[in-house]
């Protein structure tokens, strides 16, 4: 593997790295990660919010609609 080669994989690490990480900051500032329904839609949501990065910031606020089948009886 050529030194451009690690340099270009390595930058794009942490580019990675650090969209997620403001992904994460933006679910936290919405308070995401605080709630204590751990609804299929709050997890979607949560998720999305944390792969959007820094989009939430420019506008981007994803919502995901979801639900579990239930239980017949």
């Amino acid at each position: 593997m050529s030194a451009r080669t690690r340099t270009r994989t390595r930058t794009s690490t942490i580019v990675v790295l650090l969209w997620l990480l403001i992904g994460v900051f933006a679910a936290f500032q919405r308070g995401y990660l605080g709630s204590a329904d751990p609804s299929c839609s709050r997890l979607a949501t949560t998720a999305v919010t944390i792969v959007a990065g820094p989009l939430n910031y420019v506008g981007l606020d994803p919502r995901i609609g979801c639900s579990t089948p239930q239980p017949s009886n």
